[in-house]
């Protein structure tokens, strides 16, 4: 007869929850900044990125050392189960952006825009960004395009809103492209993405997304820009890569291949 050890309750380590944590700032790597992102560009140190939804997921982007957080609008799909980003609206963005703030103390935190908020003109893209540095406790904001957004991104950073661009798949416009397909597979397509790298950086952007297109395409930009790139699908040669946390943790039930 197997014989367990005795259990004591008295010697237990006990965790509540609910009891308010004591302040302990003592451990806390320092605060990243943009500028910090250009000085690591600059010595061409990979840049890591990663995506948070709620104060949980900012503790791990934050206790991982992680250089920048990135509130996507990809929670629409892996947290609240849509199957698009494009349901989600600048109320629901900002309430996760405020519970990954609290969580996520030292990265640089950017915010993707949701559809539809930003697009109509570069007046709303002005008053919506300034919505989430002011309600979100963001300090960038994240937008698709690459020509036509180049006046939208040009007038958010002139208010003093650093902004990070997005080209190649654009989640948010994948009923016009057909569905999340790889893009600039064509010689025609990798010109058009090339525009829309330097477009996004005479705008202003600190940086610019390349999602889903081929790595020889993503390399030969980032080669070409004097800002960082930051790839997801887009092979290894970026300034620095993004994932989104649930898909590198394996919390997401509708994982397709590339």
């Amino acid at each position: 007869m197997t014989v367990l050890p005795k259990y004591s309750l008295t010697n237990a380590t006990r965790h509540y929850s609910s009891r308010p944590a004591e302040n302990n700032t003592a451990q806390r790597r320092p605060k990243v900044s943009i500028k910090t992102i250009q000085n690591m560009y600059k010595r061409k140190e990979p840049i890591s990125m990663m995506t948070a939804q709620d104060y949980p997921s900012g503790l791990v982007v934050d206790q991982a050392g992680i250089d920048m957080c990135l509130v996507g609008d990809s929670l629409a799909m892996v947290s609240l189960g849509y199957d698009s980003t494009n349901p989600l609206t600048v109320e629901d963005m900002l309430h996760h952006c405020r519970a990954v703030a609290r969580g996520a103390k030292s990265p640089f935190i950017v915010a993707d825009l949701p559809y539809g908020s930003y697009e109509a003109s570069p007046d709303d893209a002005v008053r919506v960004s300034l919505r989430f540095l002011k309600e979100g406790n963001c300090e960038a904001v994240k937008l698709e395009g690459g020509v036509e957004m180049a006046e939208t991104i040009q007038r958010i950073t002139r208010v003093g809103i650093p902004v990070l661009a997005h080209i190649g798949l654009t989640p948010q416009r994948q009923s016009a492209l057909g569905g999340f397909r790889v893009q600039g597979k064509t010689a025609k397509q990798a010109s058009a993405l090339l525009k829309d790298a330097f477009a996004v950086q005479e705008a202003g952007a600190f940086g610019v997304v390349l999602e889903a297109m081929p790595s020889e395409i993503a390399e030969y930009i980032t080669h070409q820009l004097k800002i960082p790139t930051i790839g997801i699908g887009a092979g290894v040669e970026c300034s620095g890569q993004v994932l989104v946390q649930n898909d590198a943790l394996g919390l997401f039930d509708k994982f397709v291949p590339k």
